[in-house]
């Protein structure tokens, strides 16, 4: 890889990798805090961590990541917090995708450098809302930007709660911008719709992609933001909900919910499909799914 941008690639990865460190710790608290209530009696969850590698066609070192997934906690039915930074050479469907987008020269000099966080958390509790969050640095030769944002997906909505998620989320982005929370939550709302079902896939949040202002610095601190909103916005809810009863309609609601869920991951989800399609660790990119879902 060049060294353009050595510095700037570096401190992306590392803020991505601290965030990553935060929010594992957090989730954690949840788990030991969690002593009344539904499933106040089982033992608390911890995260599994393993080392996820990607590879060139021929073999060589393209990159690769951390892979944090807990499964069967107090709370957390299943999240996981994945961290990577790849890099290689670009596809033919990809060069393609990207020229398409609008991205320069990618035809002539297809190499690529890709870092990020993904966060996907499916809760014990219905009450508890599902959520994602996901922010991103590109780099080709020719062009950088960032992307990402976070959403709320519960299957029992509370106005409340909204409220209290996009309310966090617009109080770190205001000092970027008072317009920029508006544009931003309506790119969510257009991003996480599932036209096959003509609904919304949750309650939205905030989304961005290509964010590239020209200022590389300013970009970084709106997507440090885009993360720093995300503990603050999320945990007071699960504090909130872990609690409450539930009986067999809530956790059916919550299972047809998981399948909405699902099917825009596989059917729409840029991510997944950018995953998939470099080759990147198959567990890795499809964490993101349930560990039970139900149609109807």
């Amino acid at each position: 890889m060049t060294e353009i941008f050595a510095d700037e690639k570096a401190r992306a990865s590392g803020w991505f990798r601290s965030l990553r460190d935060e929010i594992v710790a957090a989730f954690e608290g949840l788990e030991d805090s969690h002593d009344t209530g539904p499933f106040a009696d089982q033992p608390a969850g911890r995260f599994d961590v393993s080392e996820t590698k990607r590879h060139s066609d021929d073999g060589s070192d393209a990159g690769g990541g951390l892979m944090s997934v807990m499964r069967g906690g107090r709370v957390f039915e299943k999240v996981g917090v994945n961290v990577s930074a790849v890099f290689g050479t670009l596809g033919d469907a990809a060069q393609k995708s990207m020229a398409a987008r609008g991205v320069p020269g990618i035809e002539k000099d297809p190499r690529f450098w890709a870092s990020g966080i993904s966060l996907v958390a499916h809760m014990q509790n219905p009450h508890c809302p599902a959520v994602h969050m996901n922010t991103r640095m590109f780099w080709t030769p020719n062009a950088w930007w960032f992307g990402g944002g976070s959403d709320l997906n519960p299957c029992l909505e509370y106005d409340e709660d909204t409220a209290h998620f996009h309310a966090t989320q617009q109080a770190h982005l205001d000092p970027h911008g008072e317009s920029l929370y508006p544009e931003l939550k309506k790119w969510a709302d257009e991003y996480f719709y599932i036209p096959h079902r003509n609904r919304a896939r949750g309650v939205g949040g905030i989304f961005m992609d290509d964010r590239n202002t020209g200022d590389w610095e300013a970009d970084f601190a709106l997507t440090q933001d885009i993360g720093r909103a995300f503990l603050p916005a999320y945990v007071p809810l699960v504090e909130k909900r872990r609690v409450d009863a539930f009986g067999e309609a809530e956790k059916d609601a919550q299972l047809v919910h998981r399948g909405l869920y699902a099917e825009y991951n596989l059917v729409y989800d840029r991510g997944t499909k950018f995953g998939l399609a470099t080759g990147h660790d198959a567990n890795a990119v499809l964490m993101s799914l349930p560990p039970l879902a139900k149609w109807v």
